[in-house]
C-alpha cells in the first residue's frame, strides 16, 4: 500500500512521462444551429485538413473603439487623427496570460506551436490541422454538409473548450459558421451586343430629372459612368492626389477583375481611363484568383467574374487615376471528400483582414459587395469580424458594404434560425456591423428605391439583431422606428444597428462581361459608385493637407447628411410584405439618401460650410 507521499511521487513521475498533461474539465463554447437551407451529409473525413482559427480576447477593445469614435468625430478635438498600426495593435493584442494559456493547450494536445501563424496583434491564431486532431482539440464533431442550392461544407456546430479558456478564447473557426458570402448582383437574363450605343434619353420618363446636364447623359435603361458622374456630380472633378490616395474591393467566392473586359468597358465609357484596366494591383491571399483567361462553359453558366467586373469598371471609371487595388482572397472552395489540401472554407473576412491589418500603409477606401444572412454567422464570429472593421476605420479607411438585395428577406426564408422558425425580417452582415458604412440602392431620376421584378431584386435594409444601435443613429432612427408605430411589430429588432446609412444608383447598370455588354442590377452597383464617389472627396482632402475621411458614420449622421438628396418613394420589398419604407429624412432603405459630391466636398473640408444646392 502506497503512503500519501508516495503516491504523490509516483503520480509526478508519471505525469512527467507523458507527453499529454491530464486535461481540464470541457464545457460547451458554442452552439449554432444548422441554417435551413444546410442539410447534414455525413462526417467528415478523418484527415480532411482545415486552416483553425483561434480567436483571442482582445485586450482593450473598449479604449480602441473609444479612440475609433473620437477620430472620427468632426465635433472632437482628436477629429482626423488616426492610429498607427502599431497603436491599434497595443491596443488589441490580447494579455500575455492569454497567449501562455493557448499555447499550453495546443502542446498539450501534441500541436507544436511552431507551427503557429499569428494577426497582426496576436489576436488571431492560424494553424492547419486534420479534422480527427481538431475533433480532439475541440471535443467535437465534424460533419459534412450541403446547401439547397448546391456547395457542401465541413463543420461542427457545437464545440467544446476546458474552462479554463472560456474568458481567453472568443472564437474559433471554422466551426459554427455557415455564413457563405453571396455576391450582391442580379444579373440581366438578356445580354445586349456591345456595339448597342446607349438608348437616347426619353422625353416622355416621367421620373426623369428636369436638369438638362443630367437628362442628356442619364437613361434609366442603361446606366452609364458619364451618368453616374454627372448626376451625382464628379464629372468635373480633376484628380489631385493621385500619388497618395488609393481605392480599393474585395473579391470573394472565386470572383477576379477582367482586364480585358474592363478594358472594353473604359473604351466605350471612359476612353481617358483606358490605361487604368492594365495598371489596377491585384493583391492575392489565401489563395484566391486572378484568372485573365477564358472562362469554361460552366463558368459563363454561373456568371462567373460578373461581380468582378462590375466592380473594377465602376471605381475606374469613376475614379481615374486614383490607384486601385483588387483583394482577392481564397475560401470557398467546393468540398471534396478526398481533399486534403489545406482550406479555410467560407470564412474569407478572417484571412482578408488579418492580411490588409498586417499593412502598414492601407487604401483609403474598400469597396465590399458580398455578404449573407446575419443569422447564419455565430454571433462570436460575427463580433471577432466586426472588430476587425472597427481597427480599419480607427486608421482611416472607410469601408463600405452592400445592404443585400432581397428588402427585408426572401419569401420563404423569413423565419428565425433558433429551433421555432418565427416569422422574421433577415438582417445581413456585414452591413449590420455598426463600424461599417452600408450601401443600398436606387433607380431613375428623381430617385426611388430600387427593385426589378424581373429578378426579384429589392434594395435591402433592416435592423440587427446582433448589434445594438450606435450612439450616432439615435436621434434619426429612434424618429424613424416612432412613426412606423406596430407595423412589423415583433419582425425586427427596434433597437438594433440599423442599415443603410445612405444609396446609389443600382438598376441597369452597364457591365462588359465576357466581351459582351450585359446589364446588372444590386447593391454591388451602388456600392462601388458611394465607394467612388468618397474617394474624391479624400483626394480633395489629401491635396488641401488634411486627413481622409475614415470611419463615416459619425460624420455622416452629424454634418454629412447635409450632402444627401432625400430619396422618399419606395420600399425594401420582402418577407411578403412591402418592407421598410422611404421617408424623408433617414430610413431603414436609402438611408440618407444618395451623395452630391460638391456639397460633401465641401462639408468634408469644413464641417460649417454652407451646403451647395444643385
Amino acid at each position: 500500500m502506497l503512503t500519501s507521499i508516495g503516491l504523490t511521487a509516483l503520480l509526478t513521475v508519471l505525469a512527467a512521462a507523458s507527453p499529454l498533461r491530464v486535461r481540464s474539465p470541457y464545457a460547451v463554447k458554442e452552439s449554432h444551429l444548422v441554417p435551413s437551407k444546410w442539410s447534414r451529409v455525413g462526417p467528415a473525413p478523418a484527415n480532411h485538413v482545415i486552416n483553425l482559427q483561434i480567436g483571442l480576447k482582445q485586450g482593450n477593445f473598449n479604449e480602441l473603439e473609444r479612440h475609433l469614435y473620437e477620430v472620427s468625430d468632426p465635433s472632437h478635438e482628436r477629429y482626423g487623427q488616426h492610429l498607427s498600426i502599431h497603436e491599434v495593435n497595443d491596443l488589441v493584442k490580447p494579455t500575455d496570460e492569454a497567449l501562455d494559456l493557448v499555447h499550453s493547450w495546443l502542446e498539450d494536445n501534441g500541436i507544436k506551436t511552431s507551427n503557429c501563424e499569428y494577426s497582426p496583434a496576436k489576436d488571431w491564431i492560424k494553424l492547419s490541422l486534420p479534422i480527427n486532431a481538431i475533433e480532439n482539440l475541440l471535443s467535437t464533431e465534424y460533419s459534412v454538409f450541403q446547401h439547397s442550392e448546391g456547395g457542401y461544407l465541413v463543420r461542427a456546430p457545437e464545440w467544446s473548450l476546458p474552462q479554463h479558456l472560456h474568458d481567453h478564447i472568443t472564437a474559433i473557426q471554422p466551426t459554427t459558421s455557415f455564413f457563405s458570402p453571396g455576391k450582391l448582383g442580379r444579373t440581366f437574363k438578356e445580354v445586349l451586343d456591345i456595339s448597342s450605343a446607349i438608348p437616347p434619353p426619353s422625353t416622355n420618363d416621367p421620373h426623369r430629372n428636369t436638369d438638362p446636364a443630367i437628362a442628356a447623359a442619364c437613361d434609366a435603361e442603361l446606366v452609364t459612368p458619364l451618368c453616374l458622374r454627372t448626376l451625382y456630380g464628379t464629372v468635373n472633378y480633376t484628380v489631385q492626389s493621385a500619388n497618395t490616395n488609393k481605392i480599393a474591393l474585395n473579391d470573394f467566392i472565386g470572383e477576379s477583375n477582367n482586364r480585358s473586359d474592363t478594358k472594353i468597358f473604359l473604351q466605350n465609357y471612359r476612353p481617358d481611363a483606358v490605361s487604368g484596366a492594365d495598371t489596377f494591383k491585384v493583391e492575392i491571399i489565401a489563395g484566391g484568383n486572378d484568372e485573365q483567361t477564358q472562362e469554361t462553359a460552366a463558368e459563363l453558366a454561373a456568371g462567373k467574374g460578373t461581380e468582378g467586373n462590375l466592380d473594377s469598371e465602376i471605381l475606374i471609371s469613376m475614379t481615374y487615376p486614383i490607384p486601385l487595388i483588387a483583394y482577392s482572397t481564397g475560401g470557398n472552395p467546393p468540398f471534396i471528400p478526398d481533399l486534403v489540401t489545406p482550406t479555410s472554407t467560407n470564412e474569407p473576412y478572417l484571412d482578408w483582414l488579418n492580411h490588409v491589418l498586417n499593412q502598414t500603409s492601407l487604401p483609403q477606401v474598400i469597396s465590399t459587395s458580398y455578404a449573407d444572412g446575419e443569422q447564419t454567422v455565430p454571433h462570436s464570429y460575427a463580433l471577432s469580424v466586426c472588430s476587425g472593421f472597427a481597427q480599419l476605420g480607427a486608421r482611416g479607411v472607410s469601408l463600405f458594404f452592400g445592404s443585400g438585395d432581397s428588402g427585408v428577406g426572401p419569401p420563404g426564408d423569413c423565419l428565425t434560425n433558433d429551433g421555432h422558425k418565427t416569422s422574421t425580417f433577415l438582417a445581413l452582415f456585414p452591413a449590420s456591423c455598426p463600424y461599417i458604412t452600408s450601401v443600398g440602392a436606387t433607380k431613375f431620376i428623381p430617385e426611388i428605391v430600387a427593385t426589378d421584378g424581373g429578378n426579384k431584386f429589392a434594395s435591402g435594409g433592416g435592423f440587427s439583431r446582433y448589434f445594438a444601435r450606435p450612439a450616432y443613429q439615435d436621434s434619426v432612427v429612434s424618429s424613424y422606428v416612432k412613426a412606423l408605430g406596430n407595423k412589423f411589430s415583433g419582425l425586427y429588432n427596434s433597437s438594433g444597428r440599423a442599415y443603410p446609412d445612405l444609396a446609389a444608383q443600382g438598376y441597369h447598370y452597364a457591365t462588359i462581361w465576357n466581351g459582351t455588354l450585359l446589364p446588372l442590377d444590386g447593391t454591388s452597383a451602388s456600392t462601388p459608385t458611394v465607394a467612388a464617389i468618397f474617394s474624391l472627396v479624400n483626394d480633395d482632402l489629401i491635396a488641401k493637407g488634411k486627413s481622409p475621411m475614415g470611419f463615416l458614420n459619425p460624420w455622416l449622421y452629424s454634418v454629412g447628411h447635409k450632402g444627401f438628396t432625400d430619396v422618399v418613394h419606395g420600399s425594401a420589398v420582402g418577407c411578403g410584405t412591402q418592407g421598410f419604407p422611404a421617408k424623408k429624412g433617414w430610413d431603414a432603405v436609402t438611408g440618407f439618401g444618395t451623395p452630391w459630391f460638391p456639397s460633401i466636398r465641401e462639408l468634408a473640408s469644413n464641417a460649417s460650410a454652407t451646403v451647395l444646392k444643385r
